[in-house]
């Protein structure tokens, strides 16, 4: 309509000034030169008005084709949204679409796409486990390429091939933690052996791989890790789970699975404060959760409150050997009866604004049937000293006759704009059995405890967040990829963390234990350059009391000093 006005009036303009060139000659033949000069004033005038007519259309068509491609996209969208929701296939006019750019995103073409992946909080390192409707949301956010009836993308920064409509998706990622550093200082006393505590040494951390595949609201997730544990090489699986997202805010899980227990432990291992947990984290969520853990339960969460509980197994592969005894020993080499144990955490919000977030919550967890494993009941408790570069355990010590094991302490967190406080506090006690001793030694509970507090401050970038998905705080996001020419530097924080286990219980008993008490000391600095890679620095200061190993007869301090490479996708 736009285009034929604006023709309109250029052809009008052209007729009028011909009939002047005319009507001028004309006028000149009869020699009437007050007529001619009157027609031309008023021609003159004519013109002058359509031409400005003739500019105010045209500045109104270039706005009409600036937007049309956004309105395209949009009705591309909508008709996408429509017809997934009520499970009809795409428009043959849409699927025959080949498109690079958002639907409802800030830019379009490559260029954007790669720009926008730069910003934000690194992805998790588990598998996908968002509902149908928070995928198309994501989906339709981000920069995405659409050939027929697929759509190549990568919603959350994770590459996925998705149907144009949602339904069938499947997703790859990554977390990979590579870690180098040493210890210092930790040189033993005479009677002590040395230990593992090498100058310089490396680990690669976690290498996992995250895979997802979707149909509507289900998703089955594997993810092997080819790096886990103290050395490298120690290839295993962190899950295999399946998971129904189609309930509002919940999660429903069963399979090998990593049940939130603590806060600490709901942060994905791509958002640490610093390199490891604290050891009482580490040493309570292994009771009866930890990675890889035959799990069934759900999460719920909302934007003030999270709840999730989990009934709980044996992790993978800890079914390794015989159950039955061994020709001429008198041993098992396996487990003879498995675990069960179950978790449950509820964390919330009671007060939140813009600068400020206050968090508050507890977690339990029990083990009430404890593993048969070499003709017993027993538990071993150990933990290294929150740097991942040592086979030796500071604090170890092995219950036996055990009945049961449980574990339950509260959490707090603060955030006041770029500066983030939490800590938590968590009991363990153990009920002995009467099934495999009644010396005075093998009866009574067992108590232990530990706790930690953590400072963590934003330097520059986005601050921390809180993760209502996780009910714990997030990574700093990335406004600015790294790019010195322009100012630009990613993100950086400083953290700082003082921790304790304790692992001694009633000493000077019949009934005691000593497993020796820990404290560590840590300061950090994280760099992100953008949301898939981050740079970590850790200092730790460790003080260990003396315990029954051979390395820490009389107790042992030293540091340590590590860092890690981290990408996560």
């Amino acid at each position: 309509m736009i285009r034929r006005s604006a023709a309109s009036l250029l052809l009008g303009s052209s007729a009028l000034w011909g009939a002047c060139s005319l009507q001028s000659a004309h006028a000149a033949s009869a020699s009437d030169a007050a007529q001619i000069q009157a027609l031309q004033r008023e021609m003159q005038e004519m013109r002058r008005e359509m031409s400005g007519q003739i500019s105010v259309l045209r500045q109104r068509l270039a706005r009409a084709e600036t937007h049309a491609p956004n309105t395209t996209a949009a009705n591309a969208a909508q008709a996408r949204r429509v017809a997934a929701a009520n499970g009809q296939p795409l428009p043959e006019s849409y699927a025959r679409d080949i498109h690079i750019g958002g639907d409802t995103g800030t830019g379009s073409g490559m260029g954007s796409v790669l720009q926008k992946a730069d910003l934000g909080t690194p992805p998790s390192d588990r598998g996908v486990s968002s509902s149908w409707s928070s995928f198309r949301a994501a989906t339709e956010k981000e920069e995405a390429l659409h050939l027929g009836g697929m759509m190549v993308g990568f919603p959350g920064g994770r590459p996925t091939i998705s149907s144009d409509d949602g339904m069938y998706a499947m997703s790859i990622g990554l977390a990979f933690h590579e870690d180098i550093g040493g210890f210092m200082g930790m040189s033993p006393r005479r009677g002590e052996a040395r230990g593992d505590f090498s100058s310089l040494a490396e680990n690669a951390r976690r290498l996992r791989i995250p895979i997802s595949f979707r149909y509507k609201n289900w998703i089955a997730n594997i993810t092997p890790d080819f790096g886990n544990g103290t050395g490298d090489g120690a290839t295993t699986l962190y899950e295999a789970n399946l998971n129904y997202a189609g309930f509002h805010n919940t999660v429903i899980t069963a399979g090998y699975f990593q049940p939130r227990v603590t806060e600490e432990d709901s942060e994905s291992s791509n958002e640490f404060e610093m390199m490891e947990r604290p050891a009482i984290t580490d040493i309570v969520r292994n009771i009866a959760a930890g990675d890889a853990r035959m799990s069934f339960g759900a999460l719920h969460y909302a934007k003030r409150w999270w709840i999730a509980g989990y009934v709980t197994g044996q992790s993978y592969g800890a079914r390794g050997g015989s159950p039955e005894k061994v020709t001429g020993v008198n041993s098992y080499t396996g487990i003879a009866d498995s675990q069960s144990g179950a978790t449950f955490r509820v964390a919330g919000r009671p007060y939140m604004s813009k600068d400020i977030d206050v968090h508050v919550g507890v977690s339990g967890i029990t083990a009430f049937k404890v593993a048969e494993n070499g003709g017993s009941r027993s538990y071993t408790f150990s933990e290294g000293p929150e740097v991942n570069l040592t086979t030796t355990k500071f604090l170890s010590t092995t219950v036996g006759n055990v009945g049961s094991i449980w574990s339950a302490g509260p959490e707090l967190g603060f955030r006041w704009k770029r500066l983030v406080l939490k800590g938590e506090y968590y009991h363990i006690g153990v009920t002995r059995g009467d099934n495999y001793g009644t010396s005075a030694a093998n009866r009574g509970t067992v108590n232990f405890q530990g706790y930690y507090g953590a400072a963590n401050y934003t330097l520059f970038g986005k601050a921390r967040s809180y993760n209502i998905k996780e009910g714990a705080f997030a990574a700093p996001g990335v406004d600015h990829a790294f790019d010195p020419a322009h100012g630009y530097w990613g993100a950086l924080e400083l953290s700082a963390r003082y921790s304790v286990a304790d692992l001694d219980s009633a000493l000077g008993t019949p009934g005691g234990i000593r497993g020796g008490q820990q404290t560590v000391w840590s300061a950090g600095v994280n760099w992100y350059p953008n949301r898939h890679f981050r740079f970590m620095l850790d200092f730790n200061h460790i003080i260990v009391s003396r315990n029954s190993a051979l390395y820490d007869l009389y107790g042992r301090d030293g540091n340590s000093v590590a860092g890690r490479i981290q990408a996560a996708f």
